[in-house]
């Protein structure tokens, strides 16, 4: 190469380092001072920075056709695969049922198709988690066999599912019309009160007298939903089976579930012909060995298909155990909340690093968050419920506020449709990152800025590279 040639390329890499460091202006604009760039970048490019400035929006500047630099590369590689992807959403409680139930006819339409819609504006969300009986963020704690004290009802013959029939299941039936393969997830935080030890609607735990009749309740559930049009896609045995504080809430060791999944509660569902899934656990990552004793089980293995968790405690890396020690079986992460009033660049920066980026790169299939939507003073909520819970979205009476969950799930949930598969991508601590290719093709990558200050980076995927920037504490998602 001559001297005038190796000059030449230094000057062009001059200045579309400079154009691009402080201009930030479009590939058009590059093409005039920097030959060797042809073309638009192949890839778009979605940004939400921690200022706000930018949610979820596409990017006219920030990525360009890659051009030689020494910043770090994230490799995607397309023929490295591992888990395919059920979803991301949030759990409808009850509570957030009700305040979109009684918002005005058209802001109900609205918020619904925002959240559920496949059009440009909409987050496209896959996946619900709901609770049977109340969870703590309903207005009263029920189940669907409520009795007086003394009474039981062994065989579940006043099992009702009323108590849904008024927000829950009206809110659901207009879901899945928006989006008909909306995946349901259900799970109970205590059964009723007269099959417990202590008789009350928080902490006790099941008799094992009543472990058949409690099999019967799940199964009469999962058929009600059924009749109603809500096919419910999988079960947990019990939210929270370590926490005994919360209201409505349940104790149910490992060897427990153990026993009432293989004795009662997976033959039951079987004979019925459910399709269901059971999952178990669906609890904090500090306890792995629960999931993972209850795996051990043939007996009771033969009926799970996987286990879920939250991450209030623990690593998120420690899924990655569960999964290595029964590949064969599913990873769901179910449960992350959000502190009221919170705290935007701080929430987005942790759960994008530990949940859409950290969970699926542990074998996840799904990100849930805790939940879509709360009131003004974080309600509604039993006595003893969680009182400082932000929604993704506050409701107050029509008007709606979008909080840090929103757009955490949305940089997800918009491109990652069900059905894709996570792909192979390098990583590293300040730019973490995963990708996936979905049913149509698409390659997305979601990548973080774990740093203070602004990073230059590259990323190779489709065969069709770009440079690109992220800001501090910003979050992109690149789609080719």
């Amino acid at each position: 190469m001559t001297t005038r040639n190796i000059i030449t390329k230094l000057l062009a890499l001059f200045f579309t380092t400079v154009l691009f460091m402080q201009t930030g202006c479009d590939s058009k604009e590059l093409q005039i001072f920097s030959p060797p760039i042809t073309g638009t970048a192949a890839a778009k490019f979605y940004l939400s920075t921690p200022s706000k400035t930018s949610l979820l929006a596409l990017q006219t500047t920030g990525i360009i056709p890659f051009t030689a630099n020494d910043n770090f590369t994230i490799t995607v590689s397309e023929n490295t695969t591992y888990q395919s992807i059920d979803g991301f959403g949030y759990s409808l409680t009850g509570g957030s049922a009700m305040l979109i139930n009684n918002m005005s006819p058209s802001a109900k339409t609205e918020i619904l198709e925002e959240l559920f819609g496949q059009g440009e504006n909409s987050l496209a969300v896959s996946y619900l988690r709901i609770s049977i009986g109340a969870s703590d963020l309903d207005s009263a704690v029920f189940s669907y066999n409520d009795l007086p004290v003394g009474q039981t009802d062994v065989p579940q013959n006043s099992f009702s599912i009323a108590p849904d029939l008024v927000h829950l299941i009206p809110i659901l039936k207009r879901i899945k019309a928006i989006n008909p393969n909306v995946k349901i997830m259900a799970s109970p935080w205590s059964a009723p009160t007269w099959m417990k030890t202590n008789g009350s609607s928080v902490n006790g735990s099941l008799q094992t007298a009543y472990y058949a009749s409690y099999a019967t309740y799940f199964q009469k559930y999962i058929q009600a939903m059924q009749a109603n049009g809500i096919f419910i896609d999988a079960v947990t045995i019990q939210n929270e089976p370590e926490n005994p504080f919360n209201n409505p809430s349940m104790v149910m060791t490992a060897p427990q579930q153990a026993n009432f999944i293989k004795n009662n509660l997976g033959p039951v569902l079987q004979a019925a012909g459910i399709r269901s899934k059971i999952i178990i656990f669906d609890h904090n990552l500090d306890n792995v060995n629960y999931p993972i004793s209850i795996l051990n089980d043939a007996a009771a293995n033969q009926y799970i298909d996987g286990s879920a968790f939250h991450l209030y405690a623990g690593q998120i890396e420690n899924m990655s155990q569960v999964h290595n020690a029964h590949p064969n079986k599913n990873i769901y992460f179910t449960e992350q909340w959000i502190q009221a009033p919170g705290n935007f660049q701080e929430d987005i920066k942790w759960h994008l690093r530990e949940l859409i980026i950290g969970a699926t790169r542990n074998w996840s299939k799904t990100v849930l968050e805790w939940n879509l939507a709360s009131n003004p003073t974080n309600g509604p909520n039993t006595p003893g419920g969680c009182t400082k819970c932000l929604g993704a979205i506050t409701i107050n009476g029509s008007t709606v506020t979008r909080n840090s969950a929103y757009y955490i799930i949305g940089h997800a949930s918009k491109w990652v449709k069900p059905g894709s598969i996570r792909i192979g991508s390098n990583s590293s601590v300040e730019l973490p990152n995963v990708a996936f290719k979905t049913p149509d093709n698409k390659i997305v990558v979601i990548v973080l800025n774990n740093t203070t200050t602004q990073k230059s980076f590259n990323i190779s995927a489709a065969g069709k590279p770009v440079s690109t920037k992220l800001p501090a504490g910003s979050v992109g998602t690149y789609v080719w």
